[in-house]
């Protein structure tokens, strides 16, 4: 029994691979991630629930079994060595986004089951390199955003304490507690309402401009141009790891040709040897013949030279 299932292993993995790696099955399951997409659009809109509430449960049902399925192919793929499909995260997601669905609390929680259905669109990344290569990138420029975070909070939180020491007392609707004062001055990064602060700030001390000029200094161009670094770095560190799984990934193995393709390539090449046996006897007959009629032209020549030599 162990070496049945030791012989179909490779076979099944073989052609698991073959169809996965298909130009047509990627296709396919990307028109079901879209497909999937626009039902969940269609089912934000009451009416259309309330007149195709059968057909859109059978439809999502359909999604569900054509999603398991896929990850159920993906898996055969790895009939081999089964350790190797958790390997890849986008194995793991693409699995737990589906096989949670086929769980009860999903299917009786309906926003559990809704978010896990959105997290199919997320899906489309696998199939559209560029859209991978950015979500990786998100994912590696989180240490470095974290560090700009926690400056950015400690930026924030000194220059809304000088608000409140400043301008508490004539703009308390702006700096009036700390927490108003981080709120005004987080909305002043984005240099929203940058004139009329600093106008309203002039009207109580002319110190103001110093204030205001330090912070979108170091709020709107250091802490922004920092954080775009950031991502920069982390979207080429992405691009790298995204080239290298590419020279990484095994080459599609050749099929055997089978018997009966090799019973008729060696028919055919014996018809090409007996055709080539064939046309070199009609060569040799050619070359032959050619060979006699020259002995006896050269045989006329030399009679009619001796008549010529004989005198009368």
């Amino acid at each position: 029994m162990s070496d049945g299932t030791s012989r179909l292993q490779p076979v099944l993995a073989d052609r698991s691979r073959r169809i996965v790696e298909s130009a047509g099955f990627n296709t396919a399951v990307f028109c079901l991630i879209i497909g999937n997409a626009v039902l969940l659009g269609i089912e934000t809109y009451t009416g259309a629930v309330d007149q195709w509430r059968g057909e859109l449960k059978v439809a999502e049902h359909l999604f569900l079994a054509a999603f398991a399925s896929e990850i159920l192919l993906r898996a055969a793929t790895y009939a081999e060595r089964p350790k190797d499909f958790f390997r890849d995260p986008w194995n793991v997601f693409d699995l737990a986004v589906v096989g949670l669905a086929l769980t009860p609390f999903a299917r009786e929680n309906a926003t559990v089951l809704r978010l896990l259905r959105l997290a199919r669109v997320l899906r489309a990344a696998r199939f559209l390199p560029q859209l991978r290569i950015v979500i990786v990138a998100v994912g590696k420029s989180l240490p470095g955003t974290l560090s700009f975070v926690l400056v950015g909070a400690l930026l924030l939180y000194v220059y809304a304490m000088l608000g409140w020491v400043f301008f508490a007392a004539a703009d308390p609707e702006h700096y009036g507690s700390l927490g108003r004062a981080a709120l005004t001055l987080f909305l002043l990064i984005t240099l929203d309402g940058l004139g009329d602060a600093v106008r309203g700030g002039l009207e109580i001390s002319r110190w103001a401009i110093v204030y205001f000029a330090s912070f979108v200094l170091l709020g709107s161009f250091l802490l922004v141009n920092l954080l775009i670094g950031v991502v920069i770095n982390s979207l080429e560190e992405a691009r790298e790891l995204e080239d290298e799984r590419a020279r990484e990934s095994p080459a599609v193995p050749v099929a055997p040709v089978p018997p009966a393709m090799d019973e008729s390539r060696a028919v055919l090449l014996a018809r090409i040897a007996a055709a080539r046996r064939a046309l070199d006897d009609v060569e040799a007959g050619l070359a032959a013949a050619n060979g006699e009629s020259d002995g006896h032209h050269l045989a006329a020549s030399g009679g009619g030279q001796g008549l010529r030599a004989t005198p009368t």
